[in-house]
């Protein structure tokens, strides 16, 4: 068969469903994960410093140097196994290794992320989770005094998942070292590839958790300029009924408003949909690992709905507002256009009939100057036609009056005619 000409992407696509892969955890192993983002224009990063970050720390360990340009890398740090993937407003890093130690969530675990490797990221450490995950022992009680011990009562989520292979539990806190901590029971037997989905799902659902969670305090903020913002729309319609205020100056304060809204909604819209795009990761996340209720505890769900998704509705519901703002802003710049066309077209039919008076005036006028223009031309015309005309008076034998009395109308009428044909060619 001849070659078939492929798509130039086909591969590189295909090759993108599993460049991606879930890490392989024989339990009982512990796992650290960490995320860090640009504070401002974090989509727009020079990601040529996260790689060159992610080169400083493979250096020390001796491991291969990652691809130029590369958006994940595998790699072994000594007894660690190295995760690193670039997103598109942050980057991750997971280390993976087998066995516990004797503190449960030392903070000495992390150190496979140094410090001070730490304080030069490029970006702000945004997610640290410690995940420590143990052999489920068999008797549920021992499970629930360890994870009184490990965590806070109150906030604490814990279930079943995957049809009982695993008993997962967090509260959601960060610790006096600056972790959250995640503690996974597993089911003897359980494969390393299903521990590893549920070490990678926890860790997402926290990062993905953290990254929605940003736009409640860009809503915070964007409400408190709402609110300044709608009584002075509130001010300006009130305005449009007293009439008080001229109609342009109103439009222009009115205009100054809609593009401030619209400022806002430019800075908001990216954030806004970010954290709807997160959020629907998140509760992705935690339907797939398929909770069930363990010793009466709340599920992860649960405890999303109580604590997260007030949150999330706050986000929506700025964002809501906003939107109703544009729309009363342009409805409102709408009518005052109208409002000012209105008047302008009554200045102009006051303009246009000023004209009109005018011009009857200058026609009243010009025919006016017309008639006094036939009489001065005829003053004149007679003269010089008298002087013409005396020499054949004297040999007729009439007198100046007589001669004077008989051309009179006849010129007066030829200027009259003269001057109406010089009007009408003029028109």
């Amino acid at each position: 068969m001849p070659p078939t000409d492929d798509h130039p992407q086909r591969y590189a696509l295909v090759n993108e469903l599993h460049a991606r892969p879930f890490p392989s955890m024989d339990a009982p192993c512990h796992a650290v994960f960490l995320a860090f983002k640009e504070p401002v224009e974090a989509a727009s990063r020079d990601r040529a410093r996260d790689m060159a970050h992610l080169a400083e720390l493979v250096h020390r360990h001796g491991a291969p140097e990652p691809q130029p340009g590369a958006t994940h890398y595998s790699g072994a740090l000594g007894r660690y196994s190295l995760k690193w993937e670039s997103h598109t407003e942050f980057v991750t890093y997971s280390a993976f290794t087998p066995g516990l130690t004797a503190r449960p969530f030392d903070p000495a675990e992390a150190l496979i992320f140094p410090p001070d490797w730490q304080a030069r990221a490029p970006g702000k450490r945004l997610c640290a989770v410690l995940v420590r995950v143990e052999l489920m022992p068999p008797d549920p009680a021992t499970i629930a005094a360890r994870l009184e011990e490990w965590f806070v009562a109150e906030s604490l989520a814990c279930a079943r998942v995957l049809e009982g292979a695993a008993i997962v539990a967090a509260d959601f806190r960060i610790d006096p070292a600056g972790h959250m901590r995640f503690a996974v029971f597993v089911e003897p037997g359980t494969s390393p590839r299903r521990v590893g989905r549920i070490v990678q799902r926890l860790c997402e659902i926290e990062m993905y958790r953290a990254m929605s969670m940003l736009g409640l305090g860009r809503a915070r903020d964007l409400g408190g300029r709402l609110n300044k913002l709608e009584g002075a729309l509130g001010d300006l319609v009130a305005a449009m009924d007293d009439g008080a205020t001229p109609a342009e100056e109103t439009l222009h304060k009115l205009l100054r408003i809609a593009a401030e809204l619209e400022t806002l909604a430019a800075r908001f819209s990216f954030r806004a949909g970010a954290t709807a795009a997160y959020e629907a990761i998140v509760n992705d996340r935690i339907e797939v690992l398929r909770e069930e209720r363990f010793l009466g505890r709340q599920t992860f769900a649960e405890f999303m709905r109580r604590r997260y998704d007030p949150a999330m509705r706050t986000v929506k519901s700025a964002e809501n507002r906003l939107r109703q703002m544009l729309e009363r802003a342009a409805r409102a710049a709408e009518l005052l256009r109208t409002r000012v066309d209105v008047e302008r077209s009554a200045q102009n039919q006051k303009l246009l009939e000023s004209m009109d008076k005018r011009a009857d005036l200058q026609l009243r006028l010009q025919a006016t100057v017309e008639g006094l223009s036939v009489v001065a031309i005829s003053y004149y015309a007679v003269s010089l036609a008298g002087y013409l005309s005396y020499p054949l008076a004297e040999a007729m034998g009439w007198s100046k009056g007589a001669l004077t009395a008989a051309i009179t109308l006849p010129v007066v009428a030829l200027v009259w005619l003269m001057v109406r044909r010089i009007r009408r060619a003029m028109h």
